[in-house]
């Protein structure tokens, strides 16, 4: 997810690190479920939280969650019920099984495993750019808020184009020819706008098709694009604004020897090196920011073509790819 800062918003590296050091992540207690905090991006016990390379600051910010599943919660619940029914032989109301679930859940919280997942956070400081790396944007929103709860006087709004991403994709697939320096890769998802929202999708496929422009004109929109910027760097962008699946072609971390933190500052200098100005003429080329109040540009009526629509492939899956990490592809 990509957003712009607030112009107001100006700390240095220290005083960030030092908001960031009361928030640091810890582990969760014998009963707590979840736990949430700042990690050093080095994976470096007790390491900085905020990593200055090339005038790009990273961070990661680490989740944990205990996992009990529902099943066994059920369980539990039945046989504490059934202790309370031979003890006093009633069967618990929905109140008291409420409070037996809680009880429950405390109970099997010192015993269920933990999931953690890292979520890394980029801030352009210089051009007040924050890109999220989260699976989803109910995971952006929750580091969002991380992130403003920490630093005081920080704002951020999720960047939004003169032209929407859907009808700028709708244009690039019928016309065939995105804004240099971005060529139409492989893949592609259309969806309709009715009641049933039927799906087409395209994997591994040319989209210079005919059918492509059919689903288009009878009211299918693209939902995901698959594209290359520049021959540097392959990635699906959505309706959203979002940039999935980002991939470093061939040349772009060629003669890149140095391990162990060198190897960090490298890839961090060459991955954000590269994203940024990809960012930027993505964003120009979505017709720049839509200022606040201005109104959105209307999709462009695209003509009837003559041929049937005919059946498409099912796209492959594929992961996301952290964005200073992508050199280990």
């Amino acid at each position: 997810m990509v957003y712009r800062l607030g112009a107001d918003w100006q700390p240095t590296v220290a005083q960030v690190e030092a908001a960031l050091d009361g928030a640091r992540f810890a582990e969760c207690g014998a009963t707590q479920p979840r736990a949430m905090g700042w990690v050093s991006p080095r994976g470096e016990d007790h390491g900085v939280l905020v990593e200055a390379i090339a005038g790009q600051w990273l961070l990661q910010l680490m989740v944990e969650s205990k996992l009990v599943p529902g099943a066994v919660i059920k369980r539990q619940v039945e046989a504490l019920a059934a202790q309370i029914e031979k003890q006093t032989g009633r069967k618990p109301g929905k109140k008291e099984t409420r409070e037996l679930r809680d009880q429950a859940l405390l109970d099997l919280l010192p015993m269920a495993f933990t999931k953690r997942a890292a979520i890394k956070v980029w801030i352009a400081a210089a051009t007040r750019l924050l890109v999220i790396d989260a699976g989803s944007a109910s995971r952006a929103d929750e580091t969002l808020t991380a992130l403003t709860q920490a630093l005081p006087g920080l704002s951020a709004q999720l960047i939004n184009t003169t032209v929407s991403p859907q009808t700028a994709m709708a244009d690039w697939l019928v016309s065939g020819e995105p804004p240099t320096p971005f060529t139409i890769d492989r893949d592609c998802e259309l969806k309709a706008a009715d009641g049933e929202k039927p799906v087409v999708r395209y994997a591994r496929h040319p989209l210079d098709l005919p059918e492509i422009r059919e689903h288009i004109a009878a009211g299918k929109r693209p939902t995901r694009l698959a594209l290359t910027w520049n021959d540097r760097v392959s990635f699906t962008l959505t309706e959203g604004l979002q940039l999935k699946k980002i991939s470093f072609l061939d040349g772009v971390f060629e003669g890149r020897k140095a391990d162990g933190d060198e190897g960090f500052d490298a890839d961090a200098a060459i991955t954000t090196g590269e994203l940024a100005p990809m960012i930027g003429e993505l964003i120009d080329a979505l017709g720049g920011e839509q200022l606040l109040g201005a109104a959105p540009v209307a999709p462009v009526a695209q003509p009837a073509p003559n041929a049937t629509a005919s059946a498409v492939s099912a796209p492959a899956g594929a992961t996301d790819l952290p964005p200073w990490e992508a050199a280990a592809a």
